[in-house]
């Protein structure tokens, strides 16, 4: 089975993929992924290091998670 963390990663990576989510975009809140996905505030902030770590995402402090341009060099 699969953890939450990671079915939530999967799914985030693949809106980006799919070009849903384009750099740029704002993820939404915390608290509107937990209560869409039903999972605890540890299984996003899990996703969240996951599509960090991996480039796809950027927390700017006090504005929020955005897509991660990946032509940007930081």
């Amino acid at each position: 089975m699969t953890a939450k963390y990671e079915r939530l990663a999967n799914a985030i990576r693949e809106k980006i993929r799919s070009g849903e989510l384009k750099p740029g975009d704002k993820l939404p809140s915390i608290s509107q992924i937990r209560e869409e996905y039903q999972i605890s505030y540890g299984s996003v902030r899990g996703a969240m290091l996951v599509l960090k770590a991996e480039g796809l995402i950027e927390g700017r402090q006090g504005d929020g998670v955005f897509v991660k341009d990946p032509n940007r060099k930081d």
